[in-house]
């Protein structure tokens, strides 16, 4: 005998009721996803064949001086450009089997106190991968995964991003200190790093505004402000983080111990203009539950919440990263 219809609509309609309520857990489960959030740098997408970044890579060449009845230069200038980022997918899938739906959990309150830590675990799940995916290379699974702060913000500051090849398009490349020794032990060594690569990143009064750390930089950082410290609280900096301060910048810890890590790689420090980074999802597949499937030769249910989506970047060189 299959699942009950009425059950399975009791599946379908929990998942709806919490999808905003996912969606939003996401984007506070990692510090540069809720910062973007804030600023509105996460957004729907209709569709498209990828995700396209409009960005201006040149200044107008046909500025001049001139005097009288000098000529002026008129020929077309070629200022902007694109960054193409891939579609990724994702999916976790919430199940219940008839024997739970109909007997052992008998009436609607109980299939959905069951539902509920189902849905919960399987929000825990998508955040903890999302915020992986946010801070990889886009080279796990296969290359299926996010495309992350370590290809768009690379130690090597170089390499190919939304389709652009910096080795031949160099405004398209990163700042990074480079490996630098000590960093992880010496809070001179970083307080200088850190300065450096601020300048590098600063143009005008265009800079950066959040520096996302692994637990050890972080560490180091802090004990260097004990005399001068300055905490903001976790509504003030970034929502629902805790947040040091260098010069303008929340500095946040986003990862801890192995079992409790974000997915940043140990002993980096990003520093992120995130006016220039977007969290891109499709709007028809925000983290939402799918149409429920029945397998035809189970008596049983599964309802996968699905996600599409990729970070994008249109303006690399003001991003950087300090690592040892």
């Amino acid at each position: 005998m299959a699942t009950s219809p009425n059950l399975t609509e009791i599946v379908t309609t929990t998942l709806r009721r919490r999808s905003k309520a996912l969606a939003d857990n996401i984007s506070q489960h990692n510090a540069l996803l809720s910062r973007m959030r804030s600023k509105g740098n996460s957004s729907m997408v209709s569709g498209g064949r990828t995700i396209v970044e409009e960005l201006e890579y040149a200044e107008n060449a046909t500025f001049q001086y001139y005097s009288g009845y000098e000529m002026l230069d008129v020929s077309p200038s070629d200022v902007f450009s694109a960054a193409e980022f891939n579609w990724k997918q994702a999916a976790v899938n919430v199940t219940a089997s008839g024997l739970e739906t109909r007997i052992q959990n008998a009436g609607p309150e109980a299939i959905i106190g069951l539902l509920e830590s189902r849905i919960k675990n399987a929000e825990k799940t998508m955040a903890n991968n999302i915020s992986e995916g946010v801070y990889s290379d886009g080279t796990g699974s296969g290359g299926k995964q996010i495309g992350g702060l370590q290809s768009i913000v690379a130690d090597a500051g170089t390499g190919t991003v939304g389709g652009i090849d910096s080795s031949t398009f160099t405004f398209w490349k990163n700042q990074t200190s480079g490996d630098v020794a000590n960093i992880d032990s010496s809070a001179v060594a970083l307080d200088t790093e850190m300065k450096n690569l601020w300048l590098e990143c600063t143009r005008g009064t265009d800079g950066v505004d959040l520096i996302v750390s692994d637990q050890t930089l972080y560490k180091v950082f802090w004990d260097n402000m004990t005399d001068r410290q300055r905490i903001t609280d976790a509504g003030a900096g970034v929502q629902g983080f805790q947040s040091l301060k260098f010069v303008t910048a929340d500095v946040v810890m986003d990862g801890g111990p192995t079992l409790h890590n974000s997915g940043i790689p140990a002993n980096h420090m990003y520093f992120l203009n995130t006016d220039y980074l977007k969290f891109k999802v499709h709007s028809d597949t925000n983290f939402v539950p799918f149409d429920r499937r029945q397998p035809v030769s189970q008596d049983a249910l599964v309802v996968p919440i699905l996600f599409a989506g990729n970070l994008t970047c249109s303006n690399r060189s003001l991003q950087g990263v300090i690592y040892t």
